[in-house]
């Protein structure tokens, strides 16, 4: 609960800038999948990194939990309140602070969004490339090291952030991390924070690398029979060297849903969305390369295209196949995977896993990022049927094992939250132990985005 004196503290620093609204802690505690809505006590609204120092200190002193907000677009319930406290929305933390075109990286505030980022870069022919789908804020991205359909070329936020300025638990700012492009002094704290979810701290300033927006881009689309000739496809082009930007995958499941919802026409069997980014004649020498491998591996109706509209729809579809997914069962909410293995194991666990839900009674669509090896199942469950989310809770933890047996990791981009707390232990050891001794280090009253991602104090 959020004492008297704490909010008296609170309301002097940010005035109205802290609310109460029960609308407002609401939103706050919601998900996007099938978590509980857990609202905090209050949500703080800064415009300063000296204000979210004051909120840290104020908390500290009177044992009030603090949760990052962003967007909420995260699907592991990590921004939901499960001990109350105080949500730190960076809605107002939101300028792009400095762009720096010859050294192609910019210097922004967390509440950024990559969409917004991108429209201020363009008059630079600079673009930020990580695409989880989602509008998310930047600061959310950097905190689950989040990636998406970019990433077999780009890379991941973890390749791309180059320095933070973060608030600690106890109020300290610090900063992590130069322009520079690369640094062997210290200890790699930058790396520390990307990824720690608000356990250790809350990012309040970002430096991002950006790249040079591609003279050319051109698309494709293929069907294939099966799941295996889809995945060998990808694999013997990731072997022959050519540059993809974007290798995304599709079941007949998740086709069939976003035909439903888009009006798309795609036959209803495995696919592949394929983007490449060059010089005109590189992009086509490309496409065209891609389709002769992919021939080879029974694909279909092979097509590709530079033209704007048609790449705009085609993955526009795809960043929309979540809620097409979830359309095709009215109602449904949803317990969203995204296991991670080696690619040539890809086939085999995507098939294992097909067989697994076809054996339940949970419907799951299945889609991924096959170029590096992760692939997400949509288990769609009714709101408050505790055997459907005990089945897809089974599914998942099934899916799990399988990816860790095969040399994978329980989240490839999601992150943990609490859905994947569970499985920290059999994927890390003793380095899990290691990962809440820094825990306690940086937050030994344990306030930081309590209940996620570390073994609980």
């Amino acid at each position: 609960m959020l004492s008297e004196a704490a909010r008296t503290q609170l309301s002097q620093t940010l005035g109205d800038r802290l609310s109460l609204s029960k609308s407002d802690l609401a939103l706050h505690g919601r998900s996007e999948t099938h978590f509980p809505t857990l609202p905090p006590d209050a949500v703080a609204y800064p415009e300063t990194a000296e204000e979210v120092s004051a909120i840290m200190r104020t908390c500290s002193a009177h044992g009030v939990p603090v949760i990052g907000w962003g967007t909420g677009t995260g699907l592991e319930g990590h921004t939901s309140a499960v001990r109350g406290g105080v949500s730190v929305d960076f809605s107002r933390m939101n300028k792009v602070l400095d762009i720096h075109s010859e050294d192609m990286d910019v210097v922004i505030q967390p509440g950024v969004t990559r969409e917004q980022l991108n429209e201020e870069l363009r008059a630079t022919g600079l673009f930020f490339p990580v695409d989880p789908g989602a509008n998310a804020s930047l600061g959310g991205m950097a905190s689950t090291r989040a990636s998406g359909t970019t990433a077999v070329r780009y890379g991941t936020m973890r390749d791309n952030v180059r320095g933070l300025e973060v608030v600690l638990a106890d109020g300290r700012i610090i900063r992590t991390g130069t322009r520079a492009r690369k640094s062997s002094a210290g200890y790699d704290l930058t790396s520390l924070f990307v990824g720690s979810e608000g356990t250790l701290g809350l990012i309040t300033e970002l430096t991002l690398r950006v790249h040079g927006i591609p003279e050319a881009t051109s698309a494709a689309v293929c069907a294939f029979d099966t799941i295996s000739g889809a995945v060998d496809a990808v694999i013997a082009t990731i072997q022959m060297g050519i540059p993809m930007a974007r290798i995304e995958f599709l079941d007949a499941a998740s086709v069939a849903a976003c035909n439903a919802r888009d009006g798309a026409e795609m036959p209803v069997m495995p696919h592949l969305m394929i983007e490449f980014h060059g010089s005109e004649r590189a992009v086509a020498e490309d496409a065209a390369r891609f389709g002769e491998i992919a021939e080879e591996f029974g694909a279909q109706g092979y097509a590709w295209s530079t033209q704007p509209e048609e790449r705009r729809r085609l993955w526009d579809m795809r960043h929309n196949a979540y809620y097409a997914i979830l359309a095709s069962r009215p109602g449904a909410t949803a317990l969203v995977t995204d296991v991670c293995v080696p690619i040539s194991r890809l086939a085999q666990a995507v098939e294992e896993t097909v067989a697994d839900i076809a054996d339940s009674s949970i419907p799951g669509p299945i889609l991924g990022h096959a170029g590096d090896g992760n692939f997400h199942a949509i288990l769609l469950v009714e709101p408050d049927n505790a055997a459907e989310l005990q089945a897809a809770k089974a599914l998942s933890g099934r899916m799990v094992e399988r990816a860790l047996n095969m040399g994978g990791t329980a989240t490839g981009e999601h992150g943990v939250g609490m859905g994947k707390l569970d499985y920290m232990a059999r994927e890390h050891g003793a380095a899990w132990d290691v990962m809440s001794t820094l825990k306690r280090g940086l937050d030994p009253d344990g306030l930081m985005n309590p209940g996620k991602l570390v073994r609980q104090n």
